[in-house]
């Protein structure tokens, strides 16, 4: 078998040829073309069963090439591989039926994953029309959510767009009034579908649509910028308000979930209709029971956690987990009682923590990842749990606290505590004033002065201290000579060390071994 890979890069075309498992899929040939003309001469001469290509080249783009596999009946079976997420590129590339849309840079197993799937196919000779429509479907949907969410975001619906929508949905987008309906998946990811995005999308999506087609009243589409959230489209927009309350009871039917739908005003602007309903869908009382809100109360600016920053800072910074958990429980109390918590205000608490977190812990020269979001504070029958949103938000922050303690215990730890743990470390052998000086790069001098500041006592005293406090616990043990004792912790000669135990003990380390009998 053969391929051919056309792309203006050099590059692009050597990381195929290097990616693909060619020989394990049978292809012992593999052609290179640099643009659009000269593919089609090597496509005629050689016809190669795979062809990869690019979609913008000079001369002749991939758009040419494509049509003109299409029309010549090409049997060959066509890869895009575009840098583009373009709708308008892959428009054309469902168009004239290439087999896959890849997007540059390619992983090797999605490249070799394709190439199997298309060698598969052609070796089938030909696909029933059964399977063609099949694949279309497949490609479909992606393509639809990626247009309709880019129309959400533009003030104009490109020619191209009103064509294929008419043709697919005998509707107009540009002349008729339409409505936006919008909700969010997140209640069901988890205790549904055990926190699978993609098979809840999924299944949603088939629930809507079915229902959306026999009414004959809309579309459901994915919105591809927001991982969690879903938007209907409505052409018939009379007692909208009604028809999804039955939708949303026909998705609790399937689910036990309760969702909310936010649906804007009338508009024939899609784009307008798009950003009322998002409004409403950030803005709406995440703790209300209604299945359709067509509305939010206008209320006044509210304190932001932005403004409690210096208080907080210093209830985290005194290690005051207590004061620091009631403030944060009168924090989201006070922000409750107000308004009622929503989206908006979720994502505005969590972008203002990040950013709060992030400045307090520069000033230790530490930086952390972003945390992912959570936002699990739905029920399994999708109400917003607000207790669970107060305990998030209270441990958020004692984190933080205990982040910044161990920060700063190592970032703070002075060189006499480092002398000190050195101490306790070797006090067994016989460590000089100068040996502790060259180890830790300070003067004699300035160890001797700040060490009695920090403890209260000379390196010395404090050597011998601890000592005596191990001799203690092998004095414990009535079998251990105590000229051995004395050893053991660092005294070469048992009458001195005799009598530093009594000068600190106030005891011989003889009659302290007898108290501990008695």
């Amino acid at each position: 078998m053969k391929a051919i890979i056309v792309d203006d890069e050099k590059h692009v075309r050597e990381g195929l040829i290097l990616l693909a498992d060619w020989a394990s899929h049978g292809i012992d040939t593999v052609m290179e073309a640099e643009d659009g003309e000269e593919a089609v001469e090597l496509i005629q001469k050689h016809r190669p069963e795979i062809i990869f290509t690019d979609m913008r080249m000079p001369k002749r783009d991939g758009i040419s090439l494509l049509k003109w596999i299409h029309t010549a009946d090409i049997r060959s079976k066509t890869i895009v591989v575009s840098g583009h997420d373009d709708f308008e590129l892959m428009r054309n590339a469902i168009h004239y039926k290439s087999f896959d849309y890849l997007l540059k840079p390619i992983e090797p197993e999605i490249l070799n994953e394709t190439l199997e799937r298309a060698v598969k196919e052609w070796r089938d000779h030909r696909r029933s029309e059964a399977e063609e429509r099949q694949a279309m479907n497949e490609v479909k949907p992606r393509y639809w959510d990626h247009l309709l969410s880019t129309l959400c975001r533009q003030s104009s619906v490109p020619p191209s767009a009103e064509k294929e929508f008419l043709k697919e949905h005998g509707r107009s987008l540009v002349d008729c009034e339409k409505r936006i309906a919008i909700f969010s998946v997140k209640p069901m990811i988890r205790h549904v579908f055990q926190g699978d995005l993609e098979l809840t999308m999924f299944t949603v999506m088939n629930i809507c649509n079915e229902w959306l087609r026999s009414k004959d009243i809309g579309v459901c589409f994915r919105h591809t910028h927001s991982d969690d959230e879903v938007a209907i489209l409505l052409w018939d927009i009379q007692d909208a308000e009604r028809r999804l309350r039955q939708l949303t009871e026909r998705i609790y039917h399937y689910s036990s979930v309760h969702i909310t739908m936010a649906i804007g005003t009338i508009s024939t602007h899609m784009h307008e209709a798009y950003q009322e309903a998002l409004a409403i869908h950030l803005g709406r009382d995440l703790t209300g029971k209604e299945p359709v809100v067509s509305r939010t109360e206008r209320k006044s600016e509210l304190p932001h956690l932005f403004d409690y920053a210096t208080e907080l800072k210093l209830l985290i910074q005194a290690g005051d987990k207590d004061k620091l958990s009631s403030k944060v429980m009168t924090i989201v109390d006070s922000l409750y009682r107000k308004q009622g918590l929503t989206l908006a205000r979720l994502k505005e608490w969590d972008d203002q923590f990040n950013l709060l977190q992030s400045n307090w812990l520069k000033e230790y020269g530490i930086t952390l990842e972003k945390k992912p979001e959570g936002w699990d504070y739905w029920g399994r029958d999708g109400s917003f749990l607000i207790d669970r949103f107060k305990e998030g938000k209270r441990k958020d922050f004692l984190e933080l606290i205990d982040c910044l303690s161990n920060i700063r215990y190592q970032k703070e730890k002075n060189p006499m505590q480092e002398v000190e743990q050195f101490l306790k470390k070797h006090y067994v052998e016989e460590v000089s004033l100068q040996e502790i000086a060259d180890r830790f790069f300070l003067s004699r001098e300035y160890i001797s002065r700040r060490f009695k500041q920090e403890y209260g006592v000379t390196i010395t005293d404090y050597l011998a201290s601890v000592r005596v406090e191990k001799a203690k616990q092998l004095l414990s043990n009535p079998y251990v000579k105590i000229y051995q004792v004395a050893h053991d912790v660092g005294f070469q000669n048992e009458k001195y060390f005799s009598k530093v135990f009594k000068k600190l003990t106030g005891e011989t380390p003889a009659q302290f071994r007898q108290s501990l009998a008695q």
